[in-house]
């Protein structure tokens, strides 16, 4: 079954209430959308349905993973809009999301007016602005338990374990700077 991919949108989202609610919200922009709570119903999907956007979420439940979802879907169709969501942003992430097939990459909590500008923000821009300043130490520190958290699906004991940390040190850091 082929369709009009003009404003056919899928959704990758494991979080059901988020998921309804970026449904609703694009359905009322004029848009079809289906979706997916993994790579399995991506796949699904893809069978019979020809999305010309998606949404995916980076973090997903399970075994299916935000990044193979981009791959999946930029495999079925190179021209397909993809915009990957996280809670977890890293540099490290950005950079492979885009090489698989994403066209932007927007932290969470970004609205339906941002996933759409996204869609529409696919050519590079030369003008945006180099600044001068330079990553903090803490910054790089918190970039580091926040990539570690994310491998260990947030168990602290194995993630203080992974950073040379006592649990308490690693529990009192996230105290500081809490992770929304």
């Amino acid at each position: 079954m082929t369709e009009n991919t003009e404003r056919l949108l899928l959704i990758i989202e494991d979080d059901e209430a988020f998921a309804r609610t970026l449904s609703r919200s694009f359905e009322r922009r004029g848009y079809r959308v289906l979706v997916a709570n993994g790579q399995d119903e991506a796949a699904a999907l893809l069978a019979g349905h020809s999305p010309g956007y998606a949404v995916v979420d980076l973090k997903l439940k399970g075994n299916s993973s935000g990044l193979a979802c981009v791959q999946l879907l930029h495999e079925h169709d190179p021209d397909m809009l993809i915009v990957v969501l996280t809670g977890f942003a890293s540099i490290a992430t950005a950079v492979e999301a885009i090489k698989l097939g994403a066209v932007q990459y927007l932290a969470k909590p970004s609205n339906t007016d941002d996933i759409e500008a996204a869609f529409g923000h696919v050519a590079g821009n030369t003008e945006v602005e180099v600044t001068n300043r330079s990553t903090s130490i803490k910054t790089l520190e918190w970039e580091r338990i926040h990539a570690v958290l994310a491998e260990t699906d947030f168990n602290i004991s194995e993630a203080a374990r992974r950073l040379g940390l006592h649990r308490r040190t690693l529990a009192r850091k996230l105290e500081k700077q809490r992770v929304k």
